[in-house]
């Protein structure tokens, strides 16, 4: 799929309200999804290399075509234990955009179901209370077959420079070195 947007119909038009198209995918018992604009492949879930002194959060590094790609345990992300690895766990990898540069990350999700078509009149704003998770990661709630898909906001979900700096709270504090004289 490519990046570009999707032309409007005239029904679209004379409604105002395009419908976008989301990736859905389950962490534990819960629906949520993604803008397929964000996406850029699904890939399987295999060949991470840990590395030392980072959040709990960050499962480790693949090598996506030889790019160093940092890979992102949603569910832990959410403040959730890390998810189980099963047959049906995926790598979705996103391309974002951080402040004029591409950043390129995998999320790990537990089964990856379809791309829904949700029209702007199936999504309601973000709950006030109630969800286990940040609102500011929420970007709405959309109604699927009468139940609600929680709409991710890729861009606070996967904030570099938050996730940074959660990586710093995360090290153990260092004793400065005696000088020697």
């Amino acid at each position: 799929m490519n990046k570009a947007s999707k032309r409007q119909t005239p029904e679209d038009a004379q409604v105002g309200r395009e419908p976008r198209q989301y990736l859905t995918f389950s962490l534990g018992q819960e629906m949520f999804a993604i803008g397929i604009l964000d996406i850029r492949e699904i890939i399987e879930y295999r060949g991470i290399t840990t590395v030392p002194m980072v959040p709990a959060f960050v499962r480790g590094v693949i090598n996506l075509r030889g790019a160093v790609v940092p890979v992102i345990d949603l569910a832990a992300r959410f403040g959730r234990p890390s998810s189980e690895i099963t047959r049906r766990t995926c790598i979705v990898i996103i391309e974002l955009d951080n402040e004029g540069e591409q950043q390129v990350l995998g999320i790990v999700v537990d089964a990856v179901s379809a791309v829904l078509e949700i029209p702007d009149s199936q999504i309601e704003p973000a709950p006030a209370f109630g969800a286990r998770i940040r609102t500011d990661f929420i970007a709405g709630m959309g109604k699927v077959d009468e139940r609600f898909v929680i709409l991710l906001n890729t861009q606070n979900v996967l904030a570099v420079d938050e996730m940074a700096m959660l990586a710093q709270l995360d090290e153990p504090e260092r004793q400065p070195a005696e000088a020697e004289d």
